[in-house]
């Protein structure tokens, strides 16, 4: 990582490292999930050894190149080169086939599920004790009501994440007795803006980036999470907890439909009303945090894992 890396150089730093890498182990196929630019180097270096590609977590589309910025781009490259494509839902299976993808591919659901029970597990049964302990640390009682937020995507810089962090502000103030949790992205365009705009607010606590186990604690105990990330939105109708959704565009219209998450986007009057929605009456509250989640059920692993098998046969 380098302090204000451009897509272009970062771009260009991972297809080359990529590249060497390929030509060292030689691969009989390369697994590529999501839609970072990590994933859609390694794709396109593979492409270029010809070593097959399985895409997981394939067929996600916001319709809008700019949205996710550059996420859904990436994507579209990745299904471009892959030989091999595991849509999440039938809706992402749908875009691949619109596009002319050729139908050999299973629904498989998500594997961020198959990451979220295994996190459980891992909480359940060797670090929640540790984990009470750090946040105590930290000065936040997870036994007491707190909203989650994480926010850092690329296309909400400036003043996208002025209105959320004003959107916070005023939901702290209306909620006194409520704490906002936001561990913040180390990027300085997030950092600056979020430490300048809510450090002096008393029951909001602005931490560092947390490990995979640490989040889902906080997940699990918080009453609601906002948030810019794609994977949360996945994860936390499994959880029970409604999320709010900061971005204009979803690329998951999945839990949109499903009533698991609601669309705000990052205008403040929205968010805080949203919000408000959820606090304020436990009806509706209880009505979406009741959902079925509709991205899968844990076992996507093992489905992938069984159609390589048999594809490379």
């Amino acid at each position: 990582m380098d302090t204000n890396q451009t897509l272009t150089s970062l771009t260009t730093s991972l297809l080359n490292k990529s590249g060497n890498l390929l030509s060292k182990t030689k691969p009989d196929m390369v697994v590529v999930q999501g839609d970072t630019t990590t994933a859609m180097t390694s794709a396109l270096a593979s492409f270029y050894q010809q070593i097959p590609i399985a895409h997981v977590e394939a067929g996600l589309r916001s319709f809008n190149k700019q949205s996710p910025f550059p996420e859904e781009a990436n994507r579209k490259i990745i299904s471009t080169v892959a030989d091999l494509h595991f849509p999440p839902t039938q809706k992402a299976q749908d875009n691949l086939e619109t596009e002319g993808i050729v139908k050999h591919h299973p629904i498989v659901g998500n594997t961020v599920i198959d990451a979220l029970d295994y996190g459980l597990d891992i909480i359940k049964n060797k670090q929640s004790k540790e984990i009470v302990n750090f946040f105590l640390n930290k000065k936040i009682d997870t036994t007491k009501e707190f909203i989650l937020v994480t926010s850092h995507r690329r296309e909400n810089f400036g003043e996208p994440f002025k209105q959320i962090c004003n959107a916070l502000k005023r939901i702290a103030l209306l909620y006194p007795d409520t704490r906002i949790v936001y561990p913040v992205h180390l990027n300085p365009n997030v950092q600056n803006q979020v430490y300048k705009l809510l450090d002096n607010q008393s029951n909001i606590t602005l931490i560092d980036p947390l490990n995979y186990p640490h989040l889902i604690y906080l997940m699990k105990h918080c009453k609601i999470i906002l948030t810019d990330s794609g994977g949360i939105q996945e994860e936390a109708p499994s959880l029970g907890k409604p999320v709010i959704v900061l971005r204009e565009l979803t690329e998951r219209t999945e839990g949109i439909d499903a009533g698991t998450a609601l669309l705000a986007g990052t205008n403040e009057n929205k968010i805080v009303s949203l919000v408000q929605f959820l606090l304020d009456n436990p009806e509706n509250y209880k009505n979406i945090a009741q959902k079925n989640n509709p991205y899968g059920d844990g076992k996507s692993a093992k489905l992938i894992i069984d159609y390589i098998q048999k594809w490379l046969k």
